[in-house]
């Protein structure tokens, strides 16, 4: 039974991909290796790294040298891991990954799936006692979490690296379910989940402009650290005023 899938670059087929069960290695690299995974590029070394499958997730070697490997989470708002030169058995968590590696000024990239990751229910099964207070406490349903949102969606859409928006494209974006939407408005909020996060404010010396993109920016960091905004919760920036944003 396999427990990882490897995608390799440009495939579009199931039979493309290669399947390694549990303790199974699978090297890839410039060089041709008997069922292997081949990548034809002069940037990349003949024997470049391996991958073993290991349960619910999977280890990655950098056989290179001299260059660093970065394992993305696709699904993650820039969550990634580095693999420095030689590191042995890296562990990977991610149920989906992307490889990238660097190759004389490219950057190459294949898939891979970690599809048996497993959850247990976190069900109190009748233990006493009160419960455990939440960490973050979100009502998706108030302003705050549309401009929350609006902050996080260019970075859950699969950006990364991409700019924060400006309080004037916030305005924008939040105007469909949020029609008396305001310049004001979305500084308040900002400054209010900067309160409501415990998030620590600017130097008082700061200008009033950097000192609120240090909490946009903050915000972002620790929303999407820890799955306080999730690429669904983007609804709640199309749907109808009446349904949302109380």
């Amino acid at each position: 039974m396999y427990s990882v899938i490897v995608v390799p670059p440009a495939c579009a087929r199931p039979d493309g991909q290669i399947r390694i069960g549990t303790g199974e290695r699978l090297a890839f690299g410039r060089e041709e290796t008997g069922g292997g995974l081949t990548i034809a590029h002069e940037g990349v070394p003949r024997i470049a790294g391996e991958i073993t499958a290991q349960g619910t997730f999977w280890l990655v070697s950098n056989r290179s040298e001299d260059q660093t490997y970065v394992v993305e989470n696709p699904e993650g708002a820039g969550e990634h891991i580095k693999v420095a030169p030689g590191r042995v058995d890296a562990p990977v968590p991610f149920e989906f990954s992307r490889v990238v590696l660097p190759a004389a000024g490219d950057l190459l990239t294949f898939d891979v799936w970690a599809p048996r990751h497993t959850f247990r229910s976190v069900a109190r099964h009748g233990l006493a006692g009160a419960v455990t207070a939440p960490a973050f406490t979100l009502d998706r349903t108030k302003r705050y979490f549309a401009v929350l949102a609006a902050l996080c969606e260019p970075r859950l859409r699969g950006e990364p690296h991409a700019p924060l928006p400006a309080v004037e494209q916030l305005v924008e974006r939040l105007r469909p379910a949020w029609p008396a939407v305001s310049r004001s408005a979305v500084y308040w909020n900002i400054d209010y989940l900067a309160l409501k996060l415990r998030l620590r404010p600017g130097p008082d010396t700061a200008e009033p402009g950097r000192r609120v993109n240090g909490k946009k920016e903050s915000l972002v960091s620790l929303a999407l650290r820890f799955d306080l905004v999730r690429e669904d919760d983007l609804i709640v920036l199309t749907a109808p005023a009446s349904e949302v944003c109380r």
